[in-house]
């Protein structure tokens, strides 16, 4: 059994780093589409543009990404892209002080944005199983999602407070000041990082292909993929109406919809506290269909959120989409990290978030123009109901037949996975010469 992660100093560097710069994003989060709701009386549509330009470098970027990350030392990649990022949100900060922000400046500082995100978050899921040993991987995951609901409560607790105290120049630049400290962060690790593999002849073609060929050619993870795409499609078109909704349906101010924001972020504490236990207790394959349909349904209490009331209500169905992901989120990427080979880890991490995270933009915008042409509200039942259908995915699957995933996969010449699925009700999967696999351990 592996120590503690709280005594792991660089898991602890790492993560206090990452906390920071959480809590800066979720103070940006917050403040930008505010000022662009109040300040330049955004549409529907135009929100919908800005919250898919954050995320629209998944469609063209990921794939890519993935070889050039597993060609450079991934903790370089990650520091330069903080300081990236912190230069572009200082420009927001800047424009709106000086009063000549626009909508066209926003989209290009959110998609440039997108670029350093895509790039910084392979890197970072490729470069934890350095940090930490195999067995900790599902409690680090775990960690760090809840990680990710703490940062969004403190970044939109305070970024709602000082939007109202300080407006929304200088609440912007907290956001940026906090990417250049969690740059810093990194630097701090002792635990110097193995380079990157040298290999002659190197076929960008040809590396890109193993990427995507090991995912889709897994017998599970075509399956992780499928569900998760549909929980990020449908999850974005209720994100990106998010702040829409709060002010101009549920007639809310500008710091209660900053408070309303960080209290739908407890379901993701909870979730990321309880998943590593909840997996090991239920099984890691049943948790995975688990979660959303035992949860999901939670979300249909958004688009039933009327005034006076309604805050309860919202807070409630988001804290349970924070809980689903959670939960889904920390036993799935750990599963990806665990069965896929070191050398494969940046295009395998690639290949996955071009398909999932790829459907984002798809999603918010298709949010934004579902509002305008039905309206806010019969928008969010559509997009809640698919929520909790995306869980179906996986239950209408040979998953709901598995307590628990393969510990890990003994890729046979070529590189390509084996073929088999994990052996009912938790017992060892065999491979045809009879030897045991190996079943899931404990974190």
């Amino acid at each position: 059994m592996s120590d503690s992660l709280w005594r792991h100093r660089d898991f602890m560097v790492l993560w206090s780093g990452r906390t920071l710069s959480e809590v800066g994003d979720a103070v940006s989060m917050l403040a930008i589409p505010l000022l662009a709701v109040t300040v330049l009386d955004a549409s529907a549509v135009e929100v919908g543009v800005l919250a898919a330009t954050r995320m629209v470098a998944y469609l063209f970027l990921s794939l890519p990404a993935g070889v050039w990350v597993d060609r450079m030392r991934k903790r370089r990649v990650m520091v330069v892209c903080h300081l990236a990022r912190a230069g572009l949100v200082a420009t927001v900060a800047v424009g709106a002080w000086a009063g000549w922000v626009t909508m066209a400046q926003l989209w290009i500082v959110a998609l440039l944005s997108s670029v350093c995100t895509v790039l910084y978050e392979t890197a970072h899921q490729s470069f934890l199983p350095s940090v930490v040993a195999g067995d900790q991987l599902l409690d680090a995951n775990g960690k760090l999602t809840t990680t990710y609901s703490v940062s969004r409560i403190a970044g939109y607790g305070v970024g709602g407070a000082l939007v109202s105290a300080l407006g929304v120049a200088r609440t912007v630049g907290v956001d940026a000041l906090a990417y250049v400290v969690n740059a810093l962060s990194l630097l701090l690790l002792r635990r110097p990082e193995q380079p990157p593999a040298v290999a002659r002849g190197r076929n960008f073609r040809r590396e890109l292909g193993a990427g995507l060929s090991f995912v889709f050619r897994h017998p599970i993870m075509p399956r992780l993929v499928a569900a998760s795409a549909s929980l990020n499609l449908f999850s974005q078109m209720i994100f990106a109406l998010a702040v829409l909704y709060l002010v101009r349906d549920l007639r809310l101010s500008e710091h209660m919809v900053g408070v309303v924001l960080a209290l739908t972020t407890l379901g993701g504490i909870g979730g990321g506290l309880v998943s590593a236990r909840l997996a090991r207790l239920v099984g890691t394959a049943r948790i995975i269909w688990i979660a959303p349909l035992g949860l999901g349904w939670t979300v249909l209490l958004v688009p039933a959120a009327q005034p006076g009331w309604g805050p309860i209500a919202y807070t409630a169905g988001m804290a349970g989409l924070g809980a689903v992901f959670a939960i889904y989120n920390a036993a799935a990427i750990s599963y990806r990290q665990r069965v896929c080979p070191p050398d494969l880890l940046g295009r395998m991490t690639a290949s996955v978030r071009w398909v999932i995270f790829g459907v984002m933009p798809v999603g918010a915008l298709t949010g934004g123009l579902l509002g305008s042409w039905l309206g806010v509200r019969p928008t969010l039942w559509v997009a809640a109901a698919g929520v909790w259908a995306s869980g179906l995915l996986l239950y209408l699957s040979p998953l709901r037949r598995w307590r628990d995933l393969p510990d890990e996969a003994v890729a046979p010449d070529g590189g390509q996975p084996p073929t088999r699925l994990p052996a009912p009700h938790g017992r060892s999967p065999v491979d045809p010469a009879g030897k045991a696999m190996g079943g899931v351990r404990g974190g």
